[in-house]
């Protein structure tokens, strides 16, 4: 797809999210999962439908050490992440199918900025900022359990 369409429909995506935002007030509490990233163990709330990837982690104040929110989509595809309405900061990992990190990028809390895979990706794992650093886990590292199990 060329650049400028892609960038045209992740600004309408984002457009979409804070009209579903919008009415949110709260965090969101969802069921989680148990990961894992080598001994590294994670707990992660699930975002599986639109309107849960849409609120993901936003207006949350606090999370746990080993806590995070693995957003699933139906189709491998680019993914773009932003912050608004985010208060913590956070690292977030783009994940292919077979759980191995194509790439990480640490994201500002309540900015506009784009945080996107380098390739077409159905997972994406957000986590405290600095998370995956502070245990040496980079592009090409695996993340084992819930759907990377098959």
């Amino acid at each position: 797809m060329h650049p400028i369409v892609t960038r045209f429909f992740a600004g309408l995506l984002f457009a979409l999210v804070a009209a579903t935002a919008a009415g949110q007030d709260g965090p969101q509490k969802l069921p989680a999962v148990r990961l894992n990233a080598g001994m590294h163990l994670i707990q992660a709330e699930v975002a599986r439908t639109s309107d849960q990837r849409s609120i993901g982690l936003m207006f949350r104040k606090t999370m746990g050490a080993n806590e995070g929110m693995l957003f699933v989509f139906e189709d491998a595809s680019e993914q773009c992440f932003w912050m608004k309405n985010t208060l913590l900061p956070l690292s977030i990992a783009f994940i292919a199918d077979d759980g191995s990190v194509v790439n990480l990028d640490d994201m500002k809390p309540q900015t506009l900025d784009g945080h996107c895979s380098k390739k077409p990706v159905r997972y994406v794992l957000e986590m405290n900022d600095g998370w995956f650093a502070k245990r040496g886990i980079k592009a090409g590292s695996k993340i084992a359990g819930g759907p990377f199990d098959r």
